[in-house]
């Protein structure tokens, strides 16, 4: 049986915004989301096998501290949700993930929609962007103190290496500002994913494993390209005087 533990909100929200090729809440057996009721209970709607659900999330109606980005036809009642399941699906179908979560309300990780949507930005109250990419947004064109824009494919020739300290002092002053940022490439997983594990490594000086095991728990299909993880090895031997990460494991 599964361990019992506390799911933080970062946590939470994350797993709420996984994606494959659609958000990860279309498929049947990835999340459960259960409502404890007034008498302290739950009901588990019949068509769940909970054996075959990646999360099943129990939560209390009362916590306010919980601000998700989800519909909330997942929270209808279990006869509503029998009456409706088919809309609910296109619905799901329908859902846009909103950017992962890096550091609690202050760096966020996504795609190039996610940074050109509107309703995210403002939800989110992002304040910057860094863009890695050869695509550009609306926002914050000619503002060189609120977009930092490192054109670059994603091919195994691509130094972001080069740009690694760049990036980490250009987030981590807007992190002294309070400003909320946004990390973003073509689809996320690659050239954004690499600059987020530098960052990470650089701010709370660790090692390319930990920082990577934190954004794998946070970004789950992250896939930088070999030669960027190469990269963040040297980027810990610039941080650290040595290589510490053994690069070969199968995780990387």
């Amino acid at each position: 049986m599964a361990d019992l533990l506390f799911c933080e909100p970062t946590e939470l929200y994350n797993i709420l915004n996984q994606v494959s090729k659609l958000s990860r809440l279309a498929e049947p057996n990835y999340l459960c989301l259960l409502e404890i009721l007034r008498d302290h209970q739950y009901l588990i709607p019949e068509s769940v096998d909970l054996e075959c659900v990646r999360y099943c999330i129990v939560y209390d109606s009362n916590t306010s501290s919980l601000e998700l980005c989800i519909r909330r036809q997942l929270e209808e009642e279990e006869e509503e949700e029998e009456v409706e399941k088919e809309d609910k699906e296109e619905e799901l179908d329908a859902f846009q993930p909103y950017p992962v979560e890096i550091l609690p309300g202050r760096v966020y990780l996504g795609k190039i929609s996610q940074a050109c949507n509107a309703k995210m930005h403002k939800d989110l109250k992002i304040k910057a962007h860094v863009n890695i990419s050869m695509e550009t947004t609306p926002y914050f064109i000619g503002n060189a103190d609120k977009l930092l824009h490192i054109k670059l494919e994603d091919t195994p020739d691509s130094l972001l290496f080069n740009y690694f300290r760049h990036i980490c002092h250009f987030i981590e002053l807007h992190l002294r500002l309070n400003s909320v940022v946004l990390v973003f490439s073509t689809r996320g997983i690659s050239r954004s994913v690499a600059a987020v594990v530098a960052l990470l490594m650089h701010y709370n000086e660790e090692t390319l494993k930990r920082s990577w095991a934190h954004v794998k728990k946070c970004k789950t299909n992250m896939r930088p390209n070999r030669a960027l993880v190469a990269q963040l090895l040297e980027w810990e031997k610039v941080l650290h005087g040595e290589y510490l990460t053994d690069i070969s494991e199968p995780i990387y």
